[in-house]
């Protein structure tokens, strides 16, 4: 297909196809992402939660027992790196990077910086990291990393989000995204509006229209090319605060925000899980497939927590029970591959811990 060589001047037309395709691959149906690009601190919380010393030989265990389940990878497309991850090897000597490139895998980098205050708000925040960003994503590419991505962060109050965040935040992840196709990365857009408070799922919904209307304008502004780019948003529910709704509600207001907001050229949509408990997320995502409307993207997963939480547990830091660590997680990835094509049958919450809450207020990597 040709593109408008004028819109995408900045990104070398050999790019702009290995762009498409790896977004494309991404997206596949069956298959979603692992998010295991946890900061060093936020690693060690969850460390800590099974009273593992935060170090790099433990943190390096972790990501090898979940890169290496025998099996687990037919159901992963992608794997987001933290940058200590995509420089890391197996106990063996082999680089994760190849580990995951053999199984099918492409390897991601998380790229942003955090979060810092936006001035002029009340307590809402801005995402810094763009600032050496191109250099950056030229050694990770160098080192194997294919796509990145960036999280912004909105959240539901009396007043906001302001405008001033919306704006603020579309067009920091816009700025992102053209760096990281300029430079060979397909970038993961994801502007995560947080669950924290009492608001009903019409509220929800009313602000993830509005973001993401946002966000594809900004979008359009800066010349990314949407077809080589992902869209991970939070799903549409209620807030923490308020009453659940059944998954079938959950995916009906969600698929509608997004048909109203987002281009049929964007490949693929990989939700975040937001603090739901591994069985929600699981649940809401296999609704949003089974659901009789327009649909022109994938829907899949790009799921932190709801992912690994019982694996965790399970695991413990001991290496005897990396076997039954091991067998969580593939439950874990299969159950999720099953709801991108709308055939999860429920169960795989009766894994220890798959129907708790992984809420966290405020919630930072």
């Amino acid at each position: 297909m040709a593109y408008n060589v004028f819109c995408y001047t900045s990104i070398h037309t050999l790019s702009v196809d290995e762009l498409i395709a790896n977004a494309a691959y991404i997206g596949t149906p069956g298959k979603g992402i692992l998010a295991a690009d946890e900061s060093t601190g936020t690693i060690g919380k969850r460390l800590a939660s099974i009273n593992v010393e935060n170090v790099e030989t433990n943190r390096r265990a972790l990501r090898e027992l979940l890169f290496t389940t025998p099996g687990a990878l037919q159901y992963l497309s992608g794997v987001i790196l933290f940058e200590e991850t995509l420089y890391q090897k197996t106990a063996t000597g082999q680089p994760f990077v190849d580990v995951l490139k053999e199984g099918g895998v492409l390897p991601g980098i998380k790229v942003d910086k955090g979060t810092v205050e936006l001035a002029g708000t009340n307590g809402e925040t801005t995402t810094q990291g763009l600032d050496g960003l191109a250099q950056r994503c030229q050694q990770y590419y160098a080192a194997g990393a294919l796509f990145a991505k960036w999280r912004a962060v909105l959240k539901i109050g009396p007043n906001e989000p302001s405008q001033l965040a919306i704006n603020e935040n579309a067009n920091g992840l816009a700025r992102y995204a053209i760096i990281c196709q300029e430079n060979g990365l397909v970038p993961i857009v994801e502007p995560e509006i947080l669950i924290d408070g009492p608001h009903d799922i019409n509220k929800s919904a009313d602000v993830t229209e509005r973001v993401l209307a946002a966000v594809y304008k900004a979008l359009n502004d800066h010349h990314v090319l949407l077809e080589g780019t992902l869209l991970k948003p939070n799903m549409v529910t209620p807030g923490s605060d308020a009453p659940k709704v059944a998954p079938e509600v959950v995916a009906e207001y969600t698929v509608r925000a997004l048909q109203r907001t987002m281009p049929p050229a964007v490949p693929a949509v990989v939700f975040l899980s937001g603090g739901q408990s591994e069985e929600e997320a699981t649940l809401n995502l296999n609704a949003m497939n089974k659901l009789k409307t327009k649909k022109p993207w994938s829907l899949s997963f790009s799921f932190g927590r709801a992912l690994q939480q019982s694996t965790l547990k399970s695991w413990a830091g001991k290496e005897e029970n990396i076997p039954t660590a091991q067998a969580v997680f593939l439950s874990r990835c299969k159950a999720n591959s099953e709801a991108t094509l709308g055939t999860y049958q429920g169960g795989s919450a009766l894994i220890d811990g798959a129907s708790e809450s992984l809420h966290v207020k405020d919630y930072k990597y």
